[in-house]
């Protein structure tokens, strides 16, 4: 009968879960800590280590028992990734941005105000290349093919909608 570590977690022996977490837990945490957030670690861990003795009984002693354990925190920590929901807050709840001193810059939004009644005035495919490119973050190569236009066309209007602003808005 071989009483390596191994065998004996493989056997069911409750002790050596202990043993096989006081020897490879801090390896298992290490690897965790790259994985997944600081604060999630030791949660992580806990579930990874219920699944090793969930699991003991598919446990090959032969093979190695780090590769195992480091097996399963991969699995565990990829399970705990999908199931965070991404933190988003909806658009319409978040306020306009402070200023310096924190609080809502007047100035800044009558000027944005001054810029969206510009932006009305323009002619709507002058207004489209314009919108598309500053606040669609699109190339003008993305917004012709969006358009299905040259990108010639996408160059002239767009000139052209800046040229316009100009003399719509004051001077900055």
């Amino acid at each position: 009968m071989n009483d390596s570590l191994e065998f004996r977690l493989a056997s069911g022996d409750a002790g050596a879960l202990g043993e096989c977490y006081h020897a490879h837990a801090p390896a298992v945490r290490s690897y965790l800590r790259r994985l997944v957030p600081q604060e999630d670690v030791d949660d992580v861990l806990q579930v990874v280590f219920t699944e090793v003795w969930r699991s003991r009984s598919r446990f090959d002693p032969a093979r190695s028992l780090p590769a195992w354990l480091l097996g399963i925190a991969h699995n565990r920590a990829v399970d705990h990734l999908r199931a965070r929901r991404p933190q988003t807050v909806p658009l319409e709840a978040v306020a306009d941005p402070a200023g310096p001193d924190g609080r809502i810059d007047g100035d800044e939004l009558a000027h944005r105000d001054e810029v969206r009644r510009a932006l009305e005035e323009l002619p709507d495919v002058q207004r489209q290349a314009i919108e598309l490119a500053y606040y669609g973050d699109l190339t003008q190569r993305q917004i012709a093919d969006r358009l299905r236009v040259p990108i010639g066309t996408v160059k002239a209007r767009t000139a052209r909608g800046l040229h316009r602003l100009a003399t719509l808005l004051p001077a900055a």
